[in-house]
């Protein structure tokens, strides 16, 4: 074959090599990655403790290895690293959160340095303001009653006691009040329609099962006491 066989033979290779690139799908950009960078892998949050995980008949062994198993299906090549996020026993929050914060998530460790260290500059959350009497979910005030307020009011001063039934219904009800005699169901149907209203947040009002209710220290919830001056929020 002479030489200029061999170079139109290079040549028509090259093109046929071009034209594949030119054609070839890009690979979907990921938003979240910054020109400049390159994803290498992903970090996937799971909010569950044991006793939930043994609840719906696993643990968070057989979790974490069902997740590694199906991720070396999916990618042969993918490399794995399973930490778990301990807290101590009884904190409040939702798991989510409190896995993100032990776990030195940055987006979660800015909005709780915030929430600590200027409640006003959080982006959302709860703010249970004692010295106006309301709550504000999200920078936008939620629709209490008086009574749903009290409620949430008397398990927040009592932070990690759970409260009895017998004891709300003695605290928060008298015999001036409209409604007929409450009864443990009345707790339950206020504490109901508090959740409802507070949404997103409502796990902050905790069930202790066959006791009461008990409010914990929550990465969402900001306290304002009567003492503290609280700004209008417009």
């Amino acid at each position: 074959m002479s030489l200029a066989h061999i170079d139109t033979a290079r040549s028509a290779q090259a093109a046929r090599l071009e034209q594949a690139l030119n054609q070839a799908p890009a690979a979907p950009r990921i938003r979240a990655v910054p020109d400049g960078t390159q994803a290498r892998g992903f970090v996937l949050y799971v909010g569950i403790d044991e006793a939930k995980a043994a609840a719906a008949g696993t643990s968070l062994g057989r979790i974490v290895e069902a997740l590694k198993a199906l991720t070396n299906e999916l990618a042969p090549d993918a490399e794995t690293h399973a930490a778990v996020a301990l807290a101590p026993v009884g904190a409040g929050g939702r798991d989510v959160d409190v896995v993100r914060l032990a776990l030195q998530d940055p987006a979660a460790l800015a909005r709780h340095r915030n929430e600590t260290e200027d409640p006003d500059r959080a982006a959302g959350g709860v703010v249970v303001d004692i010295s106006r009497k309301r709550v504000i979910l999200d920078s936008e005030t939620a629709a209490l009653t008086y009574k749903e307020f009290e409620l949430l009011q008397y398990l927040v001063l009592r932070e990690g006691r759970t409260i009895e039934r017998a004891e709300l219904i003695s605290s928060l009800w008298n015999a001036s009040d409209e409604e007929d005699a409450p009864n443990e169901r009345t707790i339950d149907v206020h504490v109901r329609r508090l959740r409802a209203k507070l949404g997103r947040y409502e796990d902050i009002v905790r069930t202790v099962r066959g006791v009461g209710y008990r409010f914990d220290r929550h990465a969402d919830v900001s306290i304002r006491q009567s003492s503290t001056p609280s700004p209008d929020v417009f």
